[in-house]
């Protein structure tokens, strides 16, 4: 089966490349080759796996227009191509963010989305022009939206709070209790090769998550066993990391009531759609995952 995948160089492309090449035959295209690519070129293959995308700048420093070029534009450009191609599948990687950047609740795909930052937005602008099209019989499309996703190699917040806890640094707010959705890369993996291999999973958007929803205890419990160390969580009474909270904000300190919110809130995101179209077990549960991420780290 011969498919084009975008953003094959990244976290994600590296990992599905890698599960699925007994299967697939992958056909790599970057973003300059999203900007002349040709029916002719898109008809030679039976699928398009769409990775490619301007993430999520947690700096800041990147301007507006860039998360739209990039995020919808030439989304937009490789979904009408594939349209007009003989190509029959078109899977689409968004993001949660799309929907939502706090959660009340469960997050399912019942939920009006209302996307508060640019990269947000551009991923809902594509999921929009995707659905408006009028979609020629014989082809469907799949938007998945991916809570965080994890695994060997991936260099986000999960390395970063593995690091504090590799130093011996005690994690401050475990006083708090929360739930966060994860994504192994593995399951997604798995999610996107049923996608492509499989006839019987209707098209429409999917939201993609791990089974079990885990606290930030839970998680920081996790590294620590992969370092053979004992966890070390400190249960500050919460009015005192408030105080403190609202003393960054004034005092321009690391921790402002923003962060802190955004260390201790939660965010479960429900699969139970794609695990009904599905009708399989994901391979890994929440915790299998994290273990695998952690000990990659360690080996790092």
């Amino acid at each position: 089966m011969k498919v084009i995948v975008t953003g094959s160089t990244g976290f994600v492309g590296k990992n599905l490349v890698g599960y699925s090449n007994n299967v697939i035959d992958f056909r790599p295209l970057n973003r300059n080759d999203l900007k002349t690519i040709s029916t002719s070129l898109v008809a030679q293959h039976e699928a398009i796996i769409h990775l490619a995308g301007k993430a999520h700048d947690l700096k800041n420093v990147s301007s507006p227009d860039e998360y739209y070029q990039v995020n919808f534009e030439l989304t937009k450009k490789l979904y009408n191509t594939f349209l007009i191609s003989e190509a029959k599948k078109f899977i689409f990687i968004s993001s949660v963010k799309a929907v939502a950047d706090s959660v009340d609740g469960i997050l399912d795909e019942n939920i009006k989305p209302n996307p508060q930052t640019h990269y947000g937005k551009s991923k809902l602008m594509a999921e929009e022009y995707i659905q408006s099209q009028p979609l020629p019989e014989g082809k469907s499309y799949y938007i998945l939206r991916p809570c965080m996703v994890h695994g060997p190699g991936n260099k986000g917040n999960l390395n970063l709070l593995y690091k504090f806890v590799k130093k011996g640094i005690p994690y401050p707010l475990a006083g708090f209790n929360n739930k966060r959705s994860f994504l192994s890369v593995e399951n997604l993996c798995f999610i996107i090769n049923e996608l492509i291999t499989r006839d019987d999973i209707p098209g429409g958007i999917y939201q993609v998550a791990d089974d079990e929803a885990l606290s930030t205890n839970e998680v920081v419990s996790i590294l620590a066993t992969s370092l053979n160390v004992k966890p070390r969580l400190w249960k500050i009474p919460k009015n005192i990391i408030l105080f403190l909270a609202k003393l960054g904000d004034r005092l321009h300190l690391p921790l402002t009531t923003e962060r802190l919110n955004k260390l201790t809130e939660s965010y479960v995101v429900s699969n139970q759609k794609i695990k009904k179209a599905l009708n399989k077990k994901l391979p890994l549960t929440a915790i299998e995952g994290l273990k695998i991420t952690a000990d990659s780290f360690n080996k790092a």
